[in-house]
């Protein structure tokens, strides 16, 4: 049974965590005119809809449920990667994730799922089996080479639950990201508590690699301005070395430098 207009209207509203005054001040709408709509005693225009998801920070892809629930077409759509309209932005992909050599960079998409990686990524991920399509939340849960491979496990595990909680609230209700939290948060609930410890400047994930052990942290870059689902949807992860060590190594293993520099 689809959702009625009213049901998502409320939905998300709780979500942010908004009063129908709040949500109708923001809107320039009567709370009034809130409150019929979550009760179906109003039909909202195309321009009704859209506006209030600007309000309600709703993404794309859940912004084509709002439409459909009112009755009007979706906005937004998922292209193929090779259509015309697509190559500037699969270009800029290309672009960010082989200049950001010798340090790997990847393209992950909502679910975590790897799209793309550039060489010192495939490089870095060889030993775990890790590729194109594969599920970073699950190599984290059930990967065992992984596991091996990260010396503060423990430590990626509890910033990667923050980071799915907050992606989660993002996206709104997504079963395979609530599945990936209630997961997580069972295993980090079984690790000693550090609550209350002051966070460093930078929380690196280590490495290790052969006889290396590497330390990075990451940057997250999105498109700002795209009407297709899949490429808002989309995340560049860029790895930075935390330490001299690790960016000396780096450049040993996938850049210039020989191990004598």
């Amino acid at each position: 049974m689809t959702d009625s207009f009213g049901d998502v209207l409320r939905e998300w509203r709780q979500l942010r965590r908004m009063s129908q005054m709040e949500l109708g001040l923001s809107a320039g709408v009567s709370p009034r005119h809130v409150s019929f709509l979550e009760t179906g005693r109003a039909r909202p225009s195309r321009g009704m809809v859209l506006r209030l998801c600007d309000e309600l920070e709703v993404p794309g892809s859940a912004r084509n449920r709002w439409l459909t629930s009112a009755g009007l077409a979706p906005a937004y759509h998922s292209r193929a990667g090779d259509a015309p309209e697509m190559a500037p932005l699969s270009q800029a992909v290309d672009w960010m994730l082989s200049r950001h050599a010798p340090y790997p960079a990847m393209a992950v998409d909502r679910h975590w799922c790897l799209k793309a990686m550039n060489k010192p990524a495939t490089a870095m991920f060889a030993a775990t089996g890790l590729g194109a399509g594969d599920s970073l939340i699950d190599a984290l849960l059930d990967n065992p080479a992984l596991a091996a491979a990260l010396e503060n496990r423990a430590e990626v595990e509890r910033l990667s639950l923050t980071r799915l909680r907050t992606e989660l609230a993002h996206f709104g209700h997504d079963p395979v990201l609530e599945r990936a939290v209630a997961r997580l948060a069972d295993r980090v609930a079984q690790q000693p508590g550090t609550a209350g410890d002051p966070m460093p400047a930078v929380i690196p994930a280590r490495y290790r690699l052969g006889e290396a052990v590497l330390s990075f942290f990451t940057t997250i870059t999105q498109f700002g301005a795209t009407g297709d689902i899949a490429m808002s949807e989309l995340r560049i992860e860029m790895f930075f070395p935390a330490d001299d060590a690790t960016r000396h190594a780096v450049q040993v293993l996938w850049g210039t430098a020989t191990p004598g520099d």
